[in-house]
């Protein structure tokens, strides 16, 4: 015996607003707007901030900005609560708080930032910009390796070794040769080398792709190590003094103020790093190769059906992101230490690995997330230049906070590719 129910339309559409409102964005800017009141009102500093927004080689000079701290301070905190009240307005009445808001959100919360912690002392932008975009790029080749491998089905944790292994052939090549292009070569090959042995375990003998991509990790590490110590520490001047890629300024695109020295005046890895993302973007998205990878990690039997072979397209894409991810290696000697060190990346493929995540396996997204990680690094590093109250060590933790918050959920659903660390068996 069943009983019939009726539901009136008012109550479904109330029904249907309640299953569709998201809380996690008021709550995200309600927490980091307490955390700002608090920050600016406990520790309330007084003074004049100066931000520094053009080099002597620009060609328009833009006039440096004094910010009042208690005032900027002030009138960010209401604007953040006056923020948060919004987007809780606009989740109860079932609507998404736009992307937008969310940019604007965190531009506020980081000038205010900015403004407090350097109060009375000069930020120089196009340098802390610069220094971010540097310690960025091997971040974000990293990422890139990252997307492709998990969009095709293999977890990548071994891009720490990756890249490791990338900056050390690139660093003796370099040094042997004094050729930084082939420097660069050696690097695509040592991180694609990396990427056959993962691939060849976790595709062809199905071992778990998460003990393999740490254990070439150790493995890596032991070996670079072990060399360096024996060989490279020994006949530096023979191997381990690579010449590094001079800086290549686009003319007139270079003496754009902020923007020119960010992004136009830097190395030749830099500049592949750009083609790099536009290329792993439209090749993902736009292409037939892009769709068969996608369809591959998402559901390989219904891709095997169609008569792709899984396992081929799997190992060759995981070779790929080996690749891409071993030129993130290269910029470390190439481009910016100009010499390999023991465990010289310290840790920037886990970090990279994070960065794949927080961008929800997109590459524009984990490119945005790698520079986030950038530019906190750095940021650390004015903030102790100029004096600032604020420990090294938290703005060195605040990116893992920030991925914390976005993988618990609190930035919007995070769901990796349905196939993703499971192998594949053809039956």
């Amino acid at each position: 015996m069943s009983v019939a129910t009726s539901t009136s339309p008012a109550q479904t559409v109330s029904l249907s607003k309640a299953a569709v409102r998201n809380w996690k964005p008021p709550i995200g800017f309600g927490i980091f707007a307490i955390i700002a009141l608090l920050l600016f009102t406990v520790g309330a500093r007084s003074g004049i901030t100066t931000f520094r927004l053009s080099t002597s080689s620009d060609l328009i000079q833009l006039p440096a900005i004094s910010a009042d701290v208690v005032i900027v301070t002030t009138v960010v905190v209401i604007l953040l609560f006056a923020m948060a009240a919004y987007s809780a307005w606009l989740s109860y009445r079932a609507m998404r708080t736009p992307l937008w808001m969310t940019a604007l959100f965190a531009a506020l919360f980081l000038v205010a930032f900015l403004t407090w912690a350097a109060a009375g002392q000069l930020i120089p932008v196009p340098g802390l910009l610069v220094g971010a975009v540097g310690l960025s790029a091997p971040l974000i080749f990293g990422s890139l390796g990252g997307v492709i491998s998990e969009r095709v089905g293999v977890v990548n944790i071994a891009i720490e070794g990756q890249l490791l292994a990338g900056a050390f052939a690139s660093a003796v090549v370099a040094s042997i040769t004094q050729q930084p292009v082939l420097g660069l070569l050696a690097a695509v090959i040592a991180g694609m080398l990396v990427s056959f042995v993962l691939a060849a375990f976790s595709i062809k003998y199905i071992v778990d792709q998460v003990i393999v991509g740490v254990v070439l990790n150790v493995l890596v590490i032991g070996l670079t190590s072990f060399l360096f110590s024996k060989l490279l520490s020994p006949n530096a001047a023979l191997l381990n003094s690579p010449p590094r890629f001079p800086r290549l300024p686009i003319p007139l695109l270079g003496e754009i103020p902020i923007i020119g020295p960010v992004f136009f005046r830097q190395t030749i890895i830099i500049y592949i790093m750009y083609v790099a993302v536009a290329a792993v973007w439209f090749a993902l998205f736009k292409t037939k190769w892009g769709l068969r990878l996608r369809a591959v990690g998402e559901h390989p039997q219904a891709a095997d059906t169609v008569g792709i072979n899984v396992n081929r397209t799997r190992f060759w894409n995981v070779s790929l992101a080996g690749a891409i991810a071993g030129l993130g290696g290269a910029y470390f000697t190439l481009g910016s230490v100009g010499a390999f060190n023991k465990e010289m990346t310290a840790g920037a493929g886990f970090i990279a690995l994070a960065a794949v995540i927080f961008g929800r396996w997109d590459p524009i997204r984990a490119t945005l997330a790698a520079l986030l990680f950038g530019f906190a690094s750095n940021l650390q590093s004015v903030l102790s230049i100029v004096g600032s109250p604020v420990p090294s060590q938290f703005m060195l933790m605040l990116p893992y906070l920030v991925t914390i918050f976005a993988v618990a959920g609190l930035v919007g659903q995070v769901r990796a590719p349905a196939a993703s660390g499971k192998a594949y068996v053809k039956s």
